[in-house]
């Protein structure tokens, strides 16, 4: 939904075809409607995000959500306020074009229909390359880091907003790497399965492991004194 309201906002735009109107005119540039709607929706949404937080599932990349939420919320408040409005809708929709591609393969996967939550999940690494490792370093950290110094000098807005966006760069790189990983497995082992999970999963299966060890021994005994059987007798605990 985002996206397609990210979209229907931004189509007419100029800045959006031309980044060196991102910055003409700042910082004298009216608020549109259509803006202020963009930001509203962006910014519940991921207040929405940071509420559930505490009912997720705590995955490897849990600190990298808190952070990559907490900076997106960081920014858009702060771009608001410093009136980068038109470098923050940019941003946002290089942001929303990957995500629904990814809800999508998720609930199809939940639903069980693997081929399609594959195709899906394929659709969605091709757009989260384009858009996140290359759209965004090459032209967004551009129209926001080199443009702006043809119409000003650098200050302190300008300084904490490209910090934050290199914070995000840092965070699309770290998914990245999760996301070849994913592709890997689909590829050559025909099994999408999310691979921040893989070190919880194989610390839960050691856990029950060593507990199934400990059990095994005392079982073991308690079976021989009821059934006077010997010592060589052999319990073989249940799941192994």
């Amino acid at each position: 939904m985002i996206m397609i309201a990210g979209i229907a906002f931004l189509y007419d735009k100029p800045w959006v075809y031309d980044l060196w109107e991102v910055w003409n005119g700042y910082p004298r540039q009216p608020l549109l409607p259509s803006q202020y709607w963009y930001y509203i929706l962006e910014m519940s949404f991921y207040w929405s995000l940071i509420f559930s937080l505490g009912s997720d599932v705590k995955r490897k990349d849990f600190l990298a959500h808190v952070i990559h939420h907490l900076a997106a919320i960081s920014l858009m408040s702060f771009s608001w306020c410093a009136n980068y409005i038109r470098s923050g809708t940019l941003v946002m929709i290089v942001h929303d074009v990957a995500d629904i591609w990814l809800e999508s393969a998720k609930m199809f996967s939940y639903a069980g229909w693997a081929q399609t939550s594959n195709t899906l999940f394929f659709i969605f690494s091709a757009i989260f390359f384009v858009s996140r490792l290359v759209i965004f370093p090459f032209w967004i950290l551009h129209c926001t880091l080199i443009l702006p110094l043809h119409y000003l000098e650098p200050f302190f807005s300008y300084i904490f907003l490209n910090l934050q966006l290199m914070i995000l760069q840092v965070l699309h790189l770290y998914w990245g790497y999760y996301i070849v990983k994913m592709l890997k497995r689909c590829i050559f082992m025909k099994n999408l399965q999310d691979v921040r999970s893989d070190d919880e999963e194989e610390e839960e299966e050691s856990e029950d492991q060593d507990k199934e060890e400990e059990e095994a021994p005392k079982g073991e005994e308690r079976d021989c004194l009821k059934n006077g059987l010997g010592a060589n007798t052999h319990l073989v605990p249940n799941g192994r």
